[in-house]
């Protein structure tokens, strides 16, 4: 797979967590977890952290990577020999693949830098994947080295953490949803008015993973922090003040933190029924 365009432009005003990569690039801990951010800014931090742990330009020492070496440009393009990609974005990320590269994670990388295992969207860690990934934290894998990249740290195995660096990107000043939770947030709040259409959404086979219904979570979130401030400035936001009370607001901020805190446990479970005990829970 091959990234479109320039997969560092992402890292426009994130020089801060760039930094803090800089400084412990001459002795890199073993893993390290990327938070913050958005999905896209995540990958362009981990790509960086390859390139800067393999340019070999001397213009990494001082200055970061040169991004025109071959190590750098075939980085880039998710080609580099010591570079190993798991794409959470494409779906979960499964215990076999993980299991497979125990022996290679065991091994020294094959050029003069660093193997780099990027795990994009590791909160898509299926609960046996995170598990094997651990085990192999825990015995040293000298010239080899991990990212786990997710918006939240507690999105992933306490232990994984426990064990990892952790950087922070700038979170974006984001206010409004994506059309796509818009939608599933509008479907939301129009079934606790009319008891209607809800279900036929969650009980569609495959319509909801774990990662869309963290995402319609957030997204209600922010949809209630814009009416509790009093904005105005989405329709949804208004529709939410002018329909319901504070009461009915206070509690919805409870039931949205519990379903949140059920999606970020390693323990299994159904999305589709997390997102349907949020309908439920209020009406």
């Amino acid at each position: 797979m091959t990234l479109n365009g320039d997969p560092l432009a992402a890292l426009a005003g994130q020089e801060h967590a760039v930094q803090r990569l800089n400084a412990i690039a001459h002795d890199p801990p073993q893993s390290i977890v990327i938070e913050g951010g958005d999905a896209e800014s995540r990958v362009a931090l981990s790509l960086y952290w390859a390139m800067r742990l393999n340019c070999v330009s001397g213009h990494a020492k001082h200055h970061g990577p040169c991004g025109q070496c071959p190590a750098c440009k075939q980085i880039m393009d998710l080609a580099f020999n010591d570079l190993l990609f798991f794409d959470g974005r494409e779906g979960l990320i499964k215990v076999e693949p993980v299991r497979q590269l125990r022996s290679t994670w065991g091994q020294p990388p094959n050029g003069d830098g660093y193997r780099v295992t990027i795990f994009a969207e590791a909160q898509m860690f299926m609960t046996e994947a995170a598990n094997a990934l651990l085990k192999s934290l825990e015995e040293p894998r000298p010239g080899n080295v991990f990212v786990l990249a997710a918006p939240q740290r507690e999105r992933l195995l306490e232990t994984l953490v426990s064990r990892s660096w952790v950087v922070t990107l700038a979170w974006p000043d984001k206010r409004e949803n994506e059309p796509e939770i818009s939608e599933w947030t509008t479907a939301l709040v129009t079934f606790w008015q009319t008891k209607r259409g809800w279900f036929e959404r969650t009980s569609t086979k495959g319509a909801v993973n774990k990662d869309l219904a963290m995402q319609v979570v957030l997204g209600m979130q922010r949809e209630l922090r814009e009416t509790l401030s009093g904005s105005g400035l989405t329709p949804l936001s208004v529709r939410l003040a002018q329909q319901h009370d504070p009461v009915f607001l206070r509690r919805l901020g409870l039931v949205l933190d519990e379903a949140q805190n059920a999606l970020n446990t390693q323990v299994p479970v159904n999305p589709a029924m997390v997102l349907d005990w949020v309908a439920t829970r209020m009406v």
